[in-house]
């Protein structure tokens, strides 16, 4: 079969335990590195069981990296439909993705460290859907600056990509079971990057002093 898409509850739950597992082993030892006899060990699966839900090892990556994207557009949605200014939705976007990554810091490591290993098309297809995030904080941006709560001679493109990095890069310093919970860092990068990083527009007439 080799799709990871079987409708049956007990199928969802063992293409949930190889995708997991798959991360796992390709975090700790490289996807060049992995095999597809250690996920079937991982899972408990003979090699060729392992094959009706998976067609390759590279398929597996794609469906990793293709995993992390779903999850982080349901971000977007969530965050479309709040009933707040510009500012307050983009203060809400970054705390739920720095939630979000530093929830599953194993599989946003694969994600950035052996994106490149897939095929020319399947990178094309994971940069296509990286796309969705970098026009919607655009966007959010740019309707944040026409309500004056940004400064609109900032570019919203270096704003954006300075955003994404800060969310992204997180998986390379963040240490789970420690004092701060992933909900606590993405309150603190929500304010911070909402606020201080962007840069929230001045008002037209300074204080007189």
């Amino acid at each position: 079969m080799g799709q990871l898409a079987d409708a049956r509850p007990a199928a969802r739950k063992r293409e949930r335990e190889i995708l997991d597992a798959a991360a796992e082993i390709f975090e700790r030892h490289g996807y060049a590195n992995s095999s597809v006899q250690q996920i079937a060990d991982a899972v408990g699966l003979l090699k060729g069981s392992l094959y009706y839900y998976i067609e390759s090892k590279e398929d597996l990556l794609f469906r990793v990296l293709a995993d992390v994207h779903d999850g982080a557009r349901g971000i977007i949605e969530q965050v479309t439909k709040l009933d707040a200014p510009p500012i307050g939705r983009l203060r809400q976007y970054v705390r739920c993705h720095i939630e979000y990554n530093a929830s599953r810091l194993t599989q946003i490591a694969v994600y950035h460290h052996d994106g490149k290993m897939l095929s020319e098309d399947r990178q094309a297809a994971i940069h296509q859907q990286r796309k969705v995030y970098e026009s919607f904080l655009i966007a959010l941006i740019q309707e944040a600056q026409a309500n004056r709560e940004i400064d609109p001679a900032l570019s919203p493109r270096l704003l954006t990509n300075g955003i994404l990095g800060a969310i992204n890069w997180i998986y390379t310093w963040y240490k789970p079971g420690g004092t701060v919970s992933p909900a606590q860092l993405g309150e603190v990068y929500g304010s911070v990057l909402a606020e201080g990083v962007l840069g929230i527009a001045a008002p037209d007439q300074a204080p007189t002093i």
